[in-house]
């Protein structure tokens, strides 16, 4: 039979679930309630645990966003690819690119670094095969106007 937890010991539990999850990386709140959520909590008595644990500081929403902007710019993220995937973790407010240039020097050297890295050195590509090495880097999060610069900075020429 299984043994029914006081509203203390649940709260105790989730406590000690949130501190497990943080201790192996930052999570940002959205994701500690959804795991909380899976785990058969729900998100009126994590709420309280929640702020509880961010006003000790063990979860920050801002530290994440920095942790997880420098792993996504190390991996050649692109800034809309990145945007995306903090919304999606409930991070809405951050500026990416006060982060980035702490990180990386801005985006188009970061983009231009993502493409030598992909790409030989040609200086002269056909008109699909650029095309096909657009869609590789949109998919990488970098905006088409930043794309559009790219054989300017490297001096590729695009042919037929």
């Amino acid at each position: 039979m299984p043994s029914i937890q006081t509203p203390t010991e649940r709260r105790l539990s989730m406590e000690q679930t949130c501190l497990r999850l943080l201790a192996r990386r930052e999570h940002s709140r959205r994701e500690l309630l959804d795991k909380l959520a899976l785990r058969g909590y729900r998100k009126e008595e994590a709420e309280p645990v929640l702020d509880e644990i961010a006003d000790r500081n063990w979860q920050n929403d801002a530290r994440y966003a920095e942790a997880f902007v420098r792993l996504r710019i190390e991996r050649g993220c692109g800034p809309l690819r990145i945007r995306y995937e903090l919304q999606q973790r409930g991070i809405a407010a951050v500026d990416i690119d006060a982060l980035s240039e702490e990180i990386a020097a801005d985006w188009q050297t970061l983009l231009a670094a993502v493409y030598r890295r992909k790409y030989a050195s040609d200086k002269r590509i056909s008109r699909s095969e650029w095309l096909k090495r657009c869609r590789f880097l949109q998919q990488r999060g970098f905006s088409a106007a930043m794309i559009a610069a790219l054989p300017r900075q490297l001096h590729i020429r695009i042919g037929d």
